[in-house]
């Protein structure tokens, strides 16, 4: 499947690379005036604008402004994706369990507008997109609960299964809160240490979870 099959947005170009190029256009230019004027109050017009298109331009890559919203969302979980990929198949140690946990936390601080426009505007989204970014949204906890059940085959952690899951859950819950919290968050704490602390008590709770 292409990258723009997966989008699952259409276009008149036919041309992938240019589609792929000219939509991470979109998408940051999207971030931007959805954070300055929220999602609703902002116009294609004014998207094509910030992209440097013309509305014209605009309208070959997208059809919709919730289509600039869900390529928004869909470029979040490729980079949670490519950021994660590597972790999959390790050896389950605490070491990766770690690095994993910082991967994640460090790529939420370097997208931290996107992160807060995805949950704020996903209910922005018709339907079967809607559906697609929670999906979405499942897989990235499934990368983390697959780290763990690696963790427990190699005897690193015995938590019982059905609290690998939420443990899985938690990880992906508290990276994202750097992105809705960092307004009060970054007046006590820099990335490098919340990330040290979130991962000492994710650590320490796992651990009380096993006996």
């Amino acid at each position: 499947m292409t990258n723009v099959d997966k989008l699952r947005v259409g276009t008149s170009i036919k041309d992938e690379n240019k589609v792929i190029e000219r939509r991470q256009q979109i998408i940051h230019a999207g971030v931007k005036l959805f954070k300055e004027k929220g999602f609703h109050r902002a116009t294609t017009r004014e998207l094509a604008k910030a992209a440097g298109f013309s509305i014209g331009t605009l309208y070959e890559y997208i059809r919709t402004k919730e289509d600039v919203l869900f390529l928004v969302c869909d470029n979040i979980f490729d980079e949670v994706m490519n950021r994660l990929s590597q972790f999959s198949g390790t050896a389950g140690t605490m070491d990766d369990l770690k690095e994993a946990i910082r991967q994640y936390y460090l790529l939420i601080d370097s997208m931290l507008d996107e992160f807060t426009i995805m949950y704020q505007e996903t209910k922005s989204l018709p339907k079967q997109a809607m559906h697609y970014v929670l999906d979405k949204e499942v897989e990235m906890v499934a990368i983390f609960e697959g780290i763990l059940r690696n963790c427990k085959k190699s005897n690193a952690i015995s938590l019982p299964d059905e609290a690998i899951y939420l443990a899985a859950n938690h990880v992906v819950v508290q990276g994202q809160s750097w992105a809705f919290r960092r307004w009060a968050l970054k007046k006590h704490y820099t990335i490098d240490r919340y990330i040290e602390l979130q991962t000492a008590l994710f650590l320490q709770g796992i651990m009380q979870g096993e006996k």
